[in-house]
């Protein structure tokens, strides 16, 4: 395993420590470690995503996929959802 060591602001620094705290991370690295892995696990979702729109690969995402999305959207937007 490789070590890479980063600065953060004071703000920063207290707001990772008060996550490692509340969740129960076993320190700062266990923490920016799932952060990271969370970041790698949505860029490779949204390369099939686009993939599958640009219609190169609807493997894992059908039209039907879409659509579910698509209505889940609607109706979180009509009850006044994000």
């Amino acid at each position: 395993m490789a070590t890479m060591n980063i600065s953060l602001p004071d703000a920063l620094r207290e707001f990772v420590e008060e996550q490692v705290s509340e969740h129960g991370y076993a320190g700062a690295s266990e923490y920016v470690r799932e952060l990271v892995r969370e970041r790698k696990a949505r860029a490779e979702l949204e390369e099939k995503l686009l993939a599958a729109l640009d219609g190169e690969d609807d493997g894992e995402f059908s039209a039907d996929f879409f659509k579910e999305v698509r209505d889940g959207i609607e109706r979180r937007q009509r009850k006044g959802g994000k």
